[in-house]
This record gives structure tokens, C-alpha cells and sequence, in this order.
């Protein structure tokens, strides 16, 4: 099979080699996706796409154009994708629906400890020999309760690492697993007034876009720590700077960004005119940002590469990638499933 991959990173080309062992024809671009991109993709019958890649309705129409079949994306999250259109134009859409969720979980937790314990903070004094404990309290996450927004694979080792930390882990999932001896079920509500950390696991969706805004922010508990390593769109980033200014919020760790898609994964230190929303976030030292790499271990690179080259092996050998398929017209992702990950 003939593909070109978009978005490639220098750090990702060992592992999609090792996975792909030379069986398909691959041409790796630095460049996303886009109209303007897409000629990279004529006489190719696959294109492997990345979260930030432009895979909107017009784009998917000139891939079709070109005689593309196919849309691999080296992701889990799906919402850079237009599948209506790519139903329509009869192109199959693949994503990596599971890659090391100790990754993220790892991740996301560690986000956490920075911000609780001021660890960036520290790290600076102490570059500048200013070895003073002032403004460095933190708290023990022993006995704390934590909200989890979506038990799927990730949020389920996010679960497993506050519990063993002696925190009391509750969860809201419309898909809530059966028997879990570590975490309590709860409502949205109930999580929004009780939990001291709040964790999104979430996909974006319509019904999950802005689940984090003014009105939800009210209902939690003054100081609540909140981490999002999922989708930037979950949070409403001018209500979410409301609350840091108000001190509602107490902590923000992110991973993603709500118009992190042009900015992240790029250098734009040389940039005249700063992201506005964005730098008011940066500024404040009780905010933790990460340029989108939960993901990046070693291992999640690799897992994303091997499944990314088994979606590419199925459609060759003309058979269904079975989990990985997100098809608009799969039953699997017909269902409306607002709170799952």
C-alpha cells in the first residue's frame, strides 16, 4: 500500500520503520495536513494523520479527489476528522483506539505533584541559588479526594495511582465499569462539589466540548486542582482564566490546549505576536502547561506505530481493522457516548 504520513516528527520515524519492516511504501512530510498539503498525497491510496492535521470536510473531498481510500490517524481522538465526509466520499477511517494508557495516566498524575508540591517553581530559585522555602507549601495528596471524568482505559490508570496513594478516587463514566473495587461511582455533580482534584479523561464531543465552563466552575470546591490531558476544547479556557483570577480554581495543569491546532508541536518562540489566551495562562505560576506529550514514551510511540501499520496491513489485505475502525457509519461509533474514553 502506497501512503504519506503528515505531521512527522523526527523522533517518530524509528519506530514507524521498525513497525512497517519495509511493507508498505511510506512517504514521511513534516508538513500537516491541509488544502495546500494534499497534493503530497495524490497516487497515494492512505494518508496517516496526527491529532493538529486539518482532516475537515474540504480537505477529506481532495483527498477523494486524488483517489486516497484510506485515513490512519496516530491517534486515539478522532474529533480532527470529518468521518460524515469521508463516508461520503467511501474512505475508511482508522484510529489507535488503545496505546499505553500509563502513558497519559503517568502523565497526568505528574502534572499533579508539579503543581501541588510547586516543583517548577523550585527548580527555578533553586537555578538561580535561591534555596528559600518561601511560597513553596504544598499539600499531601494522602486522604484527598479525586474526581475522575471519563474510566476508560486511561482513567482507569489514573484511578489505580491515586488509589495507591491513599486518595479516595470517584468517577463518572456513562459507561461505568462493573466490580471496580477502587473507585466510586458519582455524578458530574457530585464530583464538581466534592473532589480537591478533578481529572478529565474525556473525548471531545459535542456534549463533552466546554464541560469545564462558568457554570460547572461554580459548583466546585474553592482551590480545586484541575488536569486536562485529553482535549483542549473540554475547558473553556476564558472562564477557566476567570476562575484562576478569582482563585476558584487553585492549580491548572494542561497537556492540550483549546486552540493549541497551528501552535503546539511548532516553535513559535520567535513569534512577534503571542497566543493572548495562552500567555495570561503561562504567566501564572500556579499553572502547569505541557506542549501535548502525554503520550510520548517510548513505549506509546511504538504501540502507535505497530497499530497504525496493522490498520494499514487489514485494508491491504481488503478486511475490516475491527476495534480501530471509526467509520462514521460503524455501529461502534454511531452511539452518542458523551462521557467515555
Amino acid at each position: 500500500m502506497k501512503a504519506v504520513a503528515y505531521s512527522i516528527k523526527p523522533f517518530e520515524k524509528e519506530y514507524l520503520a521498525k513497525a512497517n519492516q519495509k511493507k508498505h511504501d511510506i512517504t514521511l512530510i513534516s508538513n500537516p495536513l491541509s488544502l495546500e498539503t494534499a497534493l503530497f498525497a495524490e497516487g497515494k491510496d492512505a494518508v496517516i494523520v496526527f491529532t493538529n492535521d486539518d482532516v475537515s470536510a474540504n480537505v477529506v473531498q481532495r483527498l477523494a479527489e486524488m483517489g486516497v481510500k484510506y485515513i490512519a490517524t496516530r491517534s486515539a481522538g478522532t474529533d480532527h476528522i470529518d468521518k460524515e465526509a469521508a463516508a461520503k466520499y467511501h474512505i475508511k477511517v482508522a484510529n489507535v483506539p488503545q496505546y499505553s494508557p500509563q502513558a497519559i495516566a503517568e502523565h497526568s498524575v505528574a502534572l499533579a505533584f508539579a503543581l501541588s508540591r510547586r516543583l517548577i517553581k523550585a527548580d527555578y530559585n533553586s537555578h538561580h541559588f535561591n534555596f528559600t522555602n518561601d511560597e513553596l507549601i504544598g499539600f499531601n495528596f494522602h486522604g484527598k479526594t479525586v474526581g475522575l471524568i471519563g474510566l476508560g482505559n486511561t482513567g482507569l490508570a489514573v484511578a489505580a495511582i491515586y488509589h495507591g496513594m491513599g486518595c479516595k478516587v470517584i468517577a463518572h463514566d456513562l459507561n461505568f465499569p462493573a466490580g471496580s473495587a477502587i473507585v466510586k461511582q458519582a455524578s458530574l455533580q457530585e464530583i464538581y462539589a466534592t473532589a480537591d482534584i478533578i481529572s478529565l479523561h474525556v473525548p471531545l464531543t459535542h456534549a463533552t466540548k466546554h464541560i469545564i465552563n462558568k457554570d460547572t466552575i461554580a459548583l466546585m470546591k474553592t482551590g480545586v486542582m484541575l488536569i486536562n490531558t485529553s482535549r483542549g476544547a473540554l475547558l473553556n479556557t476564558a472562564d477557566v482564566i476567570a476562575a484562576l483570577e478569582s482563585h476558584k480554581i487553585g492549580y491548572l495543569g494542561l497537556d492540550v490546549y483549546e486552540f493549541e491546532k497551528g501552535l503546539f508541536f511548532e516553535d513559535h518562540e520567535d513569534d512577534l505576536v503571542k497566543d493572548a489566551l495562552l500567555t495570561q495562562l503561562i504567566h501564572r505560576d500556579n499553572v502547569l502547561i505541557t506542549p501535548h506529550q502525554a503520550y510520548l514514551t517510548r513505549e506509546s510511540l511504538q504501540e502507535i506505530c505497530n497499530q497504525t501499520i496493522k490498520n494499514l496491513d487489514m485494508w491491504h489485505q481488503n478486511k475490516c481493522v475491527g476495534k480501530a475502525c471509526v467509520c462514521a457509519n460503524n455501529c461502534r461509533t454511531a452511539v452518542a457516548i458523551a462521557i467515555s474514553h
